[in-house]
């Protein structure tokens, strides 16, 4: 009798302990904070593309040093004429020159404020991306 209730007792108890051990092991759901910033164009490029890209390159590296540095924030541009690029250029929904702010599944298109402010208000270009950079690491 004694052997039947010690069975029974490690029968209801090992489930019970098998949910703590889960529970305490589960991993962390991990949120993808990094931004990345996209600059596609064509292989000819005339000089405000070129000022779009260094430009927007210099503000991020200016406004976030340390998201840069550790890796959280990165700039890489991207030529649609290669052929390496054509999978990043359909998962991201881009066929054009494209400045383009993505963190998970949020993605900002300023492409337009680049062109418009790049060259003749740079300050003004900076504060825009500042804006937007901030809105999405809320």
């Amino acid at each position: 009798m004694r052997t039947i209730k010690l069975i029974l007792f490690l029968t209801l108890l090992m489930p019970l302990v098998s949910l703590a051990q889960t529970n305490q092991t589960a991993p962390k759901k991990a949120v993808n904070e990094k931004i990345e910033a996209y600059y596609f164009h064509f292989s000819s490029r005339c000089v405000t593309c070129k000022t779009v890209e260094a430009q927007a390159r210099q503000d991020l590296e200016m406004l976030y040093p340390e998201k840069v540095k550790l890796g959280e924030m990165t700039f890489p541009a991207i030529n649609l004429d290669d052929d390496s690029s054509k999978a990043i250029a359909e998962k991201l929904q881009i066929s054009g020159q494209t400045l383009l702010l993505v963190k998970g599944a949020k993605k900002v298109n300023i492409t337009n404020e680049g062109f418009l402010y790049a060259v003749s208000n740079p300050e003004k270009f900076k504060s825009i991306i500042k804006t937007k950079v901030d809105g999405l690491l809320k």
